[in-house]
């Protein structure tokens, strides 16, 4: 698969399905369905693909959809500059780096750190012009804030078809509770690696001081009118609420309409379904409702690729499953259960540092990893997240230039490739493990 991907530029769908026919064929999953003497039905290989395939869309698609739009709203908006104000606000404008890190950790939630980078750039600019502060300190705290959130926690679409396809996908505020804690760590050691770097390596708009850089009064004057602050959070905040509510009566074994209300409302599809109208809400504000046709359908376009992707993960992740691989794991499981987390690490680290991807990494990484877990022994929701949050850590070992990212962080951060290798590339190496660091002693504890 790696060197389909990485080598013959075969598209990751592609790769992943044609991997998992010639696995299935390997692994002597019949052509054909079957029906055993005692009666027990063995599916053939044409329907254990088909059955990976939608089982996949059944569970996240609608998901990952409504996660994306969100996103496509808050910065069509403002909105996620009106969160990048709070947090600046919030942490204060004399420390800058930090601001810019915690500033793009907030963004990316909703929105990709592609897009959320070129979103908060502007603001970086505006900032390095007015503190002074490195120009590459500021860009590498944006990234690595970014690259941090994009990787643990949903309604970024990475980590929500990781944690359906592992099994906790209808624990998402849980994934969204862990993914926040695990980064801790990479935030951390992001920030002190920015600090660092940022003394030794100079950008070519730090040195440009002709160049003219947009303040914050003309970068909101662009968006006419920012959204108010309860507005802008809405959309994250109410998901998150609704999840929340839901759980507790779950656990609390409520009944009744009410209960039964908030439960139906606390569902992914549906808590995403209500942060989604109140992003409508936003455009109308905005007066910018005439464009939400376009968003949807540039949503749509963003998506399906990641969509058909992570469909294709499923399927890897079936055939596994159908095939006696799992059997022969479990009986050999000593060996993978004394790495530990650190497993789904590595897996996930050689996917991404081989084709570039963070949620190819993700999706693929999970769906190979899923029907393994009972026999490494990770049975509770918990130690199912923490897997998928070591997948995550792996999925930001390294970013270079295979990776879109990589360059969207050195062109606009007024970096050469050479210097994004000393930033960029070290940086989500350093983060990375200080990631899979913190996951391990997690993993200790739970």
């Amino acid at each position: 698969m790696i060197l389909l991907i990485a080598k013959l530029k075969v598209h990751p769908f592609i790769a992943i399905m044609l991997i998992s026919l010639v696995l299935g064929l390997v692994a002597g999953i019949p052509l054909v369905d079957k029906t055993l003497e005692d009666g027990t039905k063995v599916p053939g290989l044409a329907t254990v693909i088909g059955t990976g395939f939608s089982g996949t869309f059944t569970s996240i698609g609608i998901v990952i959809i409504l996660g994306a739009l969100i996103g496509a709203i808050l910065e069509k908006t403002g909105a996620a500059l009106k969160l990048a104000d709070m947090t600046i606000k919030l942490v204060g404008k004399n420390h800058p780096v930090l601001a810019m890190e915690l500033m793009g950790w907030v963004v990316s939630i909703p929105v990709f750190c592609d897009s959320g980078f070129v979103i908060l750039n502007p603001i970086r600019k505006a900032l390095v012009k007015r503190t002074g502060a490195s120009s590459v300190a500021m860009s590498m705290a944006l990234s690595f804030g970014l690259y941090t959130a994009h990787v643990f926690i949903p309604p970024t679409p990475g980590p929500i078809a990781a944690a359906s396809t592992i099994g906790v996908g209808d624990n998402l505020l849980l994934v969204m509770g862990i993914g926040a804690l695990c980064s801790i760590f990479p935030l951390i050691a992001g920030y002190f690696y920015a600090q660092f770097i940022g003394k030794k390596v100079k950008a070519n708009d730090e040195a440009d001081l002709s160049d003219n850089k947009k303040s914050y009064e003309e970068l909101v004057a662009e968006y006419g009118k920012l959204p108010a602050g309860w507005l802008a959070l809405a959309p994250i905040l109410l998901p998150i609420i609704l999840m929340a509510a839901a759980s507790i009566l779950s656990m609390a074994k409520a009944s009744g309409f009410a209960s039964d209300l908030f439960q139906f409302l606390g569902k992914p599809i549906i808590a995403l379904a209500v942060g989604t109208v109140f992003g409508v809400i936003q455009l109308v504000q905005a007066k910018k409702l005439k464009d939400f046709y376009n968003i949807t359908n540039d949503t749509l376009k963003t998506v399906g690729p990641i969509l058909f992707i992570t469909a294709a993960g499923g399927v890897l992740g079936k055939v596994i499953s159908s095939s006696d691989m799992v059997n022969y794991i479990s009986a050999h499981a000593t060996v993978l259960q004394a790495m530990g987390i650190f497993f789904p690490f590595l897996l996930s680290a050689i996917l991404k540092t081989a084709q570039g991807s963070s949620t190819v990494a993700l999706t693929t990484t999970a769906g190979i990893v899923a029907p393994l877990l009972p026999a490494l022994g990770w049975t509770t929701p918990v130690q199912m997240t923490l897997c998928v949050m070591a997948i995550g850590a792996g999925a930001m070992v390294v970013s270079h230039a295979n990776d879109s990212y990589f360059w969207v962080v050195t062109e606009f951060g007024g970096m050469t490739p050479q210097q994004g290798y000393k930033t960029q590339t070290v940086g989500t190496l350093i983060i990375g493990l200080a990631a899979a660091i913190e996951i391990f002693i997690l993993s200790l504890i739970f």
